[in-house]
């Protein structure tokens, strides 16, 4: 097993060794080998073959996950453009329903998950039990139309195949959501509990390539098929999301952790409501969690204008969908070139930095596309641009959490900043959606938007950054309230 330790203490061994072995504030923190060759992740201890068993197991997780992430966005858009749905109706469905699932569940699931134990870990239950569930609603999306024609006769006509397909549509991708959601609020922490710190960087790195090839792929060879064989398209993506996720999540194996502690005067004693009080009360109480949490939300906001409707840009502009499936291909190719070596650099100047820098050169190439598109030449342009330097900040930014957040309750203080970016999104999708159908799709404006929002993010990165240079910088940091060192 790739994740299989070494010598991996008990619960109580880890909490004592970790007690006893903390280093001060002034000693650098950043990862070193246990040994030559020996790296450590909690109570996990890997070789070099080890490191490079767990890596593999989780980029083919990576693979089936970005190949239904990759695919199931644009699949869907042109399906529901299809049934002439309007601007405001796919991003009600695509950008406004997801996030208020996850504004609801993330937290839960993410509360639990951190002070959850069992033989199979802490993570990987949560992964494992939702992931057949999404599979099984993918492939009810696929034959949402025949099953919308059935609901149809059922009522007996007194709804249009049309409107019974896209109520169909909706149940089902209500139910794919839940399920992904609620995998997706702990994904991100069970890489934080088995990959060791000196190798976060160039391990999302490699999973940033692993998700660009499956874009490359999907947009290079499959996305001009997407119109004419949905159908067929989304039950194959089912297949390879189901079979390959849950070969991950059997593969991986987590470690030892201590239990976790109860405390009789702790609130959380007093139930649902009280768990609620604290969870809100550890999250949000610290004004530099707060400014953490705005700049992954503004990041994050700075391209979603532009990704949701770019699709629908390059058909109004007259761009030929294979055309553009191509340039997203190509563009995924280079952002694969330099996926590695922004990994790199974060492990050597940390994902902070190196996320201003590419957020800048993003903005730049925002005010570009908002003074240049004319034509599907410079539509192209700009799209390429977009999608190297978007992808490059997220490679960047990828363990910008693990950096930053406190390691003993990471994926509560991750969901708290989902949180936040779940609201934005839930207002900023259906909102443009509705400016858009009444300024006749002028998709000029996404570029617009995405320039302001990441003019803004840059600002509150540079406070980010200040204040975690005050809280012991690159070498020394450890995040407030946590007893851990990041």
């Amino acid at each position: 097993m790739p994740g299989e330790a070494i010598a991996a203490a008990s619960p109580d061994e880890a909490l004592s060794e970790l007690e006893g072995s903390q280093p001060p504030l002034a000693t650098p923190v950043t990862a070193k080998p246990v040994k030559a060759e020996l790296w450590r992740a909690g109570t996990l201890v890997y070789t070099s073959a080890g490191i490079a068993v767990l890596f593999f197991w989780l980029l083919w997780g990576d693979f089936a996950l970005s190949m239904r992430d990759r695919s199931v966005g644009p699949t869907v858009q042109l399906f529901l453009k299809s049934l002439r749905a309007s601007d405001f109706t796919m991003t009600m469905l695509l950008t406004f329903l997801p996030p208020a699932i996850g504004l609801v569940l993330s937290p839960i699931v993410s509360y639990k998950s951190d002070r959850f134990r069992s033989r199979w870990g802490r993570r990987i239950p949560f992964l494992l039990i939702p992931t057949p569930i999404a599979a099984v609603a993918m492939l009810g999306i696929a034959y949402s139309v025949p099953i919308g024609a059935g609901l149809h006769q059922l009522l007996r006509g007194a709804i249009e195949p049309r409107t019974a397909t896209l109520i169909v549509f909706g149940v089902l991708w209500t139910i794919f959501e839940v399920a992904v959601i609620i995998s997706g609020s702990v994904l991100a922490g069970l890489i934080n509990d088995v990959v060791p710190r000196g190798r976060l960087g160039r391990f999302y790195g490699l999973f940033r390539s692993v998700s660009l090839i499956d874009g490359m792929i999907f947009n290079t060879f499959l996305l001009k098929f997407a119109e004419t064989h949905f159908k067929l398209m989304f039950a194959v993506i089912a297949a390879v999301f189901g079979f390959g996720f849950v070969a991950m999540c059997l593969k991986v194996k987590e470690g030892a952790y201590p239990p976790p502690t109860v405390d009789p005067s702790d609130h959380r004693a007093g139930g649902f409501f009280a768990a609620i009080g604290v969870y809100f009360r550890e999250c949000f109480s610290r004004p530099y969690y707060l400014w953490c949490f705005a700049a992954f939300t503004l990041g994050a906001m700075s391209f979603l204008p532009v990704n949701i409707f770019s699709l629908y840009y390059a058909k109004q502009i007259g761009m030929d969908i294979g055309f553009y499936g191509k340039l997203i291909g190509a563009s995924y190719m280079t952002s694969l070139v330099l996926a590695y070596g922004l990994g790199w650099m974060v492990d050597r100047y940390h994902s902070l930095r190196v996320g201003i820098v590419t957020l800048s050169l993003y903005a730049a190439s925002a005010i570009w596309g908002v003074l240049n598109i004319h034509d599907p030449k410079t539509f192209g342009i700009a799209l390429v641009a977009h999608t190297v330097l978007s992808g490059a900040y997220f490679t960047a930014t990828a363990s910008l959490g693990q950096a930053l957040l406190p390691r003993s309750k990471f994926a509560q203080f991750a969901s708290a900043g989902g949180m936040l970016t779940s609201l934005t999104t839930m207002l900023l999708g259906p909102a443009l959606g509705f400016v858009l159908d009444r300024t006749d799709h002028n998709y000029r404006l996404t570029f617009v938007l995405g320039f302001i929002a990441s003019i803004t993010a840059i600002g509150v990165l540079f406070i980010v950054h200040h204040n975690f240079m005050k809280h012991g910088g690159t070498r020394n940091y450890l995040a407030p309230g946590d007893v851990v060192p990041v």
